[in-house]
């Protein structure tokens, strides 16, 4: 009789300490849930910005380009699309409009040459220190390009 074990009652399904237990497994379950949502949000998010990033770095590529290529055809054409003088005129332009020190270096987006000169206009794209895109868009008047 030495060798048997003493008897031990039922033990109770939910004691305080599985209750305990459970419930913290719950909170766990429930906050690795809430992080998992998070962590597919945030990816998903960034996903999504890389190619509208992307997208737009494109877009703008395409637009230099055609600016570029209308630039050096209306340059041919008439003589008062000077680079230098135009990039000079937007800074001027911007400043008036936002400030000094306000825009980064003016970038050519779009040239409008009409027939004639007083009717030429230049879009420019500036990015501002608050890291906004802005554009500007010069007219020609009596030869001198100004605010359009």
């Amino acid at each position: 009789m030495g060798g048997e074990r003493p008897r031990r009652g039922p033990r109770s399904a939910y004691t305080i300490a599985r209750v305990t237990v459970i419930a913290l497994s719950t909170l766990g379950l429930i906050l690795i849930v809430l992080l998992a949502v998070v962590l597919v949000l945030a990816g998903g998010g960034y996903v999504a910005m890389t190619r509208r990033t992307l997208a737009r770095e494109a877009s703008l590529k395409r637009e230099l380009a055609r600016a570029e290529d209308a630039l050096a055809e209306a340059h041919a054409l008439d003589k008062g699309w000077d680079r230098a003088t135009l990039e000079a005129a937007a800074v001027a332009a911007a400043a008036e409009r936002f400030g000094p020190g306000a825009v980064g270096k003016p970038q050519l987006v779009q040239v409008i040459d009409q027939p004639g000169v007083d009717a030429d206009e230049a879009v420019f794209r500036f990015e501002g220190a608050d890291g906004k895109e802005h554009r500007i868009t010069l007219g020609r008047a009596g030869g001198e390009w100004g605010p359009a």
